[in-house]
């Protein structure tokens, strides 16, 4: 433990330290996000933050290799492939953040990467389901692509408010870590040791460091040279962790572990798996393209329920660990008990989510009654008060109601009649003055 919380730490103190720099020379650049309709903040801040995360992440790494502990990790090229492979899907997010690439470009560049990792071996070793085991290869080089790739967009679109992305992924790093270690080291116990660990354990380190800068009020945006790297860094994590176990191991063991390789992923990227998967049924069935952006990402609805922009990524932090956590939880400890932590767990998250003042108008509008209230109040007249004089065109009935007098009636048929009387053209020349006044009035 103690050699991961060393690449933790020279993770997070690379990252926090080069940061500040990484932020003049982006404003040097021109690198600065403008501000958008979609947007939330409301003054132009520097990107190019994910150039600062790669620094801290392979420094880390690159020291990893020189400890002992870690020397079966390092032994082969799958490690430096992980890294080459992250450093160009942060080129390629450098310059999105610089000319703003296209999505197809975009796509292509991220496939490249994730194609490049899964041919030099970090690919799903199996895929379990409905209990065998697919041993094509081809086919499981074609499922981590597709994976990498869902995990890259993923981050990238839950990116929206600051230090949201930063956050989930080191909440959802952290969760995955635990499954990672404990589980490495209950399968090898000389030996436990391994990549996803590593990796994971310097990606959360990094996504630490960087939030200080990153934090509401934001000082830098990772930019989608930050967002990527985390989608491809947190899917190859997961993707490894399938090679630190035989198959047969886990088929021995139970259904439940063997599928946790898998669902572990989703658990942890719940959240923005979700809001991947509704911006692109929401976009397509308005028309749209799955990569236009909206202002209906899941960051945006809570804002709308009232939160503030802190609060708002403090929920969803919350509710990233109550997931991520909370299915950690079925392959260690009983299912009743994960049940119940779990359930209270989500409880909590909903009570936060909508709100004391939500809470209390859901309360009012299902009670009837139980709304705000008017009263008209009616204050009596003060007899020592002087009374204002009677209009001698008003007569009031008996019964108190107020009605015009007879010669007030008079003057009113006197008037129809001159009206009727009156000339066109006196009524159409009355008319047209009118409109002369109504139109200069009106300018």
């Amino acid at each position: 433990m103690r050699g991961y919380l060393f690449v933790f730490l020279i993770a997070a103190t690379v990252t926090y330290l080069t940061t500040p720099a990484v932020r003049r020379i982006a404003r040097r650049i021109g690198a600065v996000t403008a501000l958008r309709e979609r947007d939330v903040h409301t003054v132009p801040i520097p990107r190019l933050g994910g150039a600062a995360i790669y620094a801290g992440i392979a420094i880390a790494m690159l020291t990893a290799s020189r400890v002992p502990f870690f020397e079966g990790v390092f032994t082969g090229r799958t490690a430096y492939v992980v890294l080459l492979s992250a450093g160009a899907v942060c080129l390629l997010g450098v310059f999105d953040d610089l000319w703003e690439l296209d999505a197809l470009t975009k796509a292509a560049g991220q496939m490249l990467a994730a194609g490049i990792m899964a041919w030099q071996g970090i690919q799903l070793l199996f895929l379990p389901i409905f209990g065998t085991f697919i041993p094509s290869r081809m086919l499981l080089i074609a499922v981590t692509v597709v994976a990498i790739l869902v995990t890259i967009n993923a981050v990238n679109f839950v990116d929206g408010l600051d230090g949201l992305a930063a956050g989930m992924t080191a909440i959802a790093g952290a969760a995955f870590f635990v499954y990672s270690y404990l589980l490495a080291r209950d399968s090898s116990p000389n030996d436990y040791a391994s990549l996803a660990s590593v990796l994971t354990a310097a990606l959360v380190g990094a996504c630490v460091g960087f939030l200080p800068h990153n934090f509401n009020p934001a000082r830098i945006f990772m930019g989608d040279s930050g967002s990527m790297l985390l989608g491809l860094l947190m899917a190859t994590s997961t993707v490894a962790i399938t090679g630190t176990v035989e198959p047969s191991t886990l088929a021995e063991i139970g259904i439940l572990p063997a599928f946790m390789p898998l669902v572990l992923p989703l658990a942890v990227l719940a959240l923005p798996i979700l809001d991947l998967t509704l911006a692109i049924l929401r976009r397509t069935r308005a028309g749209k393209m799955p990569w236009q952006p909206d202002k209906l990402h899941l960051h945006h609805r809570m804002l709308s329920l009232g939160h503030s922009h802190a609060g708002a990524v403090l929920i969803l932090y919350f509710w990233t660990a109550t997931v991520g956590f909370g299915v950690i939880l079925f392959a260690f400890v009983s299912p009743r008990r994960a049940i119940l932590i779990g359930g209270a767990a989500v409880l909590l998250a909903l009570i936060l989510t909508v709100g004391r003042r939500n809470w209390g108008q859901m309360a009012a509008s299902a009670v009837p009654g139980a709304g705000p209230r008017s009263a008209t109040v009616v204050i009596p007249a003060d007899p020592s008060l002087p009374r204002a004089a009677a209009d001698p065109d008003l007569s009031t009935s008996p019964a108190g109601i107020t009605k015009p007098s007879a010669r007030q009636v008079r003057s009113t048929e006197n008037g129809q009649d001159e009206g009727q009387d009156q000339a066109p053209d006196e009524r159409g020349t009355h008319r047209s003055g009118a409109g002369v006044n109504s139109g200069m009035n009106g300018s």
